[in-house]
């Protein structure tokens, strides 16, 4: 059952950076841009880039991206392609869950074996970014590579959070130092002019960053992982014990690319696809696919709508939206206003006798009541906020978290987790 390279996506662990959004589901199930999940990315860049072969990692909080692979990827009866869940499992010689993300792709390798592929691409499942991986994989085998690592040009100030790497003149990676401190970065720098980079943004970014995304030779990447079971991570640990016994090879990625992992660059992320010229295109050729839910037209009456993203099945009446992402199902009564707010929606409808027995119970609807004003916020999905409500933050708090858990702030942006309800006239 040899194929040529199959992909192993890394849900990642508890995904603590984007609490409370990670609070009832693992990262890659997160929703983005109002219609779509974190998962849906990578497994776009797969099928986009004609690999059809695909597993996805996780341990954590994995029943609801369980319920959207399954609902989601489903290829031709007459193709052998799959996306299927690999969770962590406790087996008689390891009774041990996944210590991290090389002991991850140990832990699957008996999976893995069985396809015996020519070729391992490892992926990351919080990343935001659209990639050839076909490019990538050809560049892989042009230079004979044991391992690739994607790489891109980096700033000082975000050096830290990402493997830094040197090269050598054919591209080769002599050096590799998993997220640094500050006081050794200087140590890193390079001249980045060599990646094609004019001065000015050679300056601005002189560092070479890893981008989480590898491809190994399986054979290495078994010897690899054989080599020493307490190498656990792959950043830290098996590419800097690659360096130097094997051919490990840098590939430029010369687009956007964003490492969502936290409550901030999730926010921005998502906010700039309503931009003029968004960093991050849904508008593109190669499409980012998701599960096609069937539902209706948006409809809006009497609205005033600016540089928003509206998703499907909406209701919004008499609204003010400005810079928004509002997510699917979602329901805005009469003169309420959201500005720079991702609204993640709702699951399902109600239906008209249970808004009128909860409208007669003093219980908001699913969705935005009246006369209600949102400003900075992400709100999960299933979420009820009553009239008269006031989530403004105006006290400029960044770290706060509410009572009853209710809602948090992180990083200023105020945060209302799945399923809970805001009370008519509450002020945030």
């Amino acid at each position: 059952m040899k194929k040529e390279v199959l992909a192993l996506i890394l849900g990642g662990g508890q995904g603590a950076r984007l609490f409370p959004l990670t609070l009832h589901r693992s990262k890659p199930a997160v929703p983005l841009g109002g219609k779509y999940r974190l998962i849906d990315i990578p497994v776009s860049n797969c099928i986009n880039s004609g690999i059809h072969y695909i597993y996805v990692l996780t341990q954590f909080n994995s029943a609801s991206l369980n319920r959207h692979i399954a609902r989601t990827y489903r290829f031709s009866r007459f193709s052998d392609g799959f996306v299927e869940i690999l969770a962590a499992e406790q087996t008689p010689n390891n009774p041990h869950w996944f210590q991290g993300t090389a002991d991850a792709v140990r832990q699957v390798m008996m999976h893995v074996s069985d396809f015996e592929p020519e070729h391992v691409m490892i992926l990351s499942g919080d990343h935001l970014y659209q990639m050839d991986y076909a490019r990538y994989l050809n560049h892989h085998k042009a230079t004979n590579a044991d391992l690739t690592v994607s790489v891109i040009p980096c700033t000082a100030e975000r050096a830290t959070g990402f493997g830094l790497l040197k090269t050598d003149a054919e591209g080769r990676i002599i050096e590799f130092r998993e997220k640094p401190p500050a006081d050794q970065l200087s140590a890193m720098e390079v001249d980045t002019t060599t990646l094609g980079l004019n001065a000015e943004e050679a300056q601005r970014r002189p560092y070479i960053a890893s981008m989480g995304v590898y491809i190994f030779k399986y054979s290495v990447l078994r010897d690899l992982l054989n080599a020493d079971d307490k190498h656990t991570d792959f950043g830290g640990q098996i590419i800097p014990a690659a360096i130097g016994k094997h051919n490990v090879q840098a590939y430029l990625f010369d687009g956007y690319w964003e490492d969502i992992g936290t409550i901030s660059s999730f926010y921005h992320a998502n906010l700039d696809m309503a931009a003029i010229r968004p960093q991050f295109n849904l508008y593109a050729d190669q499409q980012i696919l998701t599960r096609p839910r069937f539902l209706p037209a948006s409809k809006f009456v009497n609205c005033r709508i600016e540089s928003s993203l509206i998703s499907d099945g909406c209701i919004l009446n008499h609204t003010k939206i400005q810079h928004c992402i509002i997510g699917l199902r979602s329901r805005i009564e009469n003169g309420s206003t959201l500005e720079h707010t991702l609204m993640m929606g709702a699951d399902y409808y109600q239906t008209l006798d249970e808004l009128s027995q909860e409208r007669a119970g003093g219980l908001p609807w699913i969705g935005v009541g009246e006369n209600t004003h949102i400003r900075k916020a992400i709100i999960d999905k299933n979420v009820r906020i009553g009239s008269n409500v006031r989530i403004l933050n105006e006290a400029g708090r960044e770290h706060y978290d509410g009572p009853d858990g209710n809602y948090y702030i992180r990083e200023g942006i105020t945060i209302v987790p799945k399923g809970a309800t805001i009370t008519d006239g509450t002020i945030i």
